[in-house]
């Protein structure tokens, strides 16, 4: 019983934390935050899935989702600041990471399958953290390919290669 209340104190803390930045930035917008646990073996980690609709969600997303990932590290950094603990947030703007999540995974499975033709690997164009673990996830358990990351910072490339 005392986690559910742990867990909607957390909840609105994020809304309110949100809810000022916003304000500070003078955008208007909804926020909604929901809780999501852990999505593989051993990850037992809760996220907490940010979503914010807005007029100006360009301005939030940015070129090529800049903005909107940086927001998404600042707001890790105040909540833990406020918590003493990290959290895993994902902030979501117009449904933009939706829709990116579903650009990534056309692109991926169409790799796959040059790779498979072909026997040789491929390399990706940049993607951010977030979007190379989703490659990762989806390649995990596939038979005739796997991932690999390589580089550092903005040289990072996740490579796709026969196993």
């Amino acid at each position: 019983m005392k986690k559910k209340a742990k867990s909607k104190n957390i909840k609105e803390e994020i809304e309110v934390v949100v809810n000022e930045l916003l304000e500070k930035l003078q955008v208007e917008g909804k926020v909604n935050v929901t809780e999501e646990t852990g999505d593989t073996e051993g990850d037992t980690a809760s996220s907490y899935r940010i979503t914010i609709e807005s007029e100006e969600s360009g301005l939030l997303i940015g070129h090529h989702g800049e903005t909107i990932n940086s927001l998404q590290l600042i707001l890790g950094v105040i909540l833990y600041k406020k918590s003493g603990k990290w959290m895993r947030v994902i902030l979501d703007v117009g449904d933009y990471r939706k829709m990116r999540e579903e650009t990534i995974k056309e692109m991926v499975n169409r790799i796959v399958t040059e790779v498979e033709d072909s026997g040789k690997p491929v390399e990706l164009p940049y993607l951010s953290p977030l979007e190379r673990r989703i490659v990762h996830m989806m390649l995990t358990d596939h038979k005739n390919v796997r991932s690999e990351s390589s580089g550092e910072g903005k040289d990072r490339r996740v490579t796709i290669k026969p196993r």
